[in-house]
């Protein structure tokens, strides 16, 4: 996979266009040749306690983008019966790296959408802490955050911001 700036597109080895620039820690693209950070590979399969270590462990890293690759794998691949939820840590996720991006709008709107989900998905399963997580402290630090960011809270840093997946910050 590749492009060498002659307009084609980048396509996978099923022909499905798919961009190869690199891409830094909050997942924007590189210019091609330039070094970034490592993607990760989509369609993994995980168990939940391996999605939510990984994904701890890329938001402590301040790649929140990456870690929301994770929660999409899990989404895509898990029981139909928590698809709401993975899809809105996924939405946590990256809620946050349009935060640090600097978009402000798009940022507070997807965590709130994230919170929302995962709430929802709490309410209807009657599962207040799947997996150990803490769904009402997720859900709070996503509207705290919100808020923060449209009330001109200044730069975000994804490592800092990052939530405890499970337990408190």
């Amino acid at each position: 996979m590749g492009n060498t700036g002659t307009g084609a597109r980048d396509r996978d080895t099923e022909g499905r266009a798919r961009n190869a620039r690199p891409r830094d820690g909050l997942g924007r693209p590189l210019p091609y040749g330039e070094s970034g950070v490592e993607r990760q590979p989509e369609g993994v399969v995980r168990t939940p306690e391996e999605t939510l270590a990984e994904a701890q462990a890329l938001l402590d890293a301040g790649k929140p983008f990456h870690a929301h690759e994770v929660f999409e794998d899990a989404w895509k691949s898990g029981p139909e019966a928590e698809r709401t939820l993975w899809r809105g840590l996924a939405q946590l996720a990256v809620g946050l790296t349009h935060s640090a991006r600097g978009n402000v709008t798009g940022g507070a709107r997807l965590l709130r959408r994230g919170a929302g989900a995962v709430e929802e998905w709490a309410a209807g399963s009657g599962e207040r802490s799947p997996y150990g997580m803490d769904v009402e402290g997720l859900a709070r630090w996503a509207r705290e955050l919100a808020g923060r960011v449209e009330g001109g809270a200044g730069t975000v840093t994804a490592r800092t911001e990052a939530p405890r997946l499970r337990g408190a910050r």
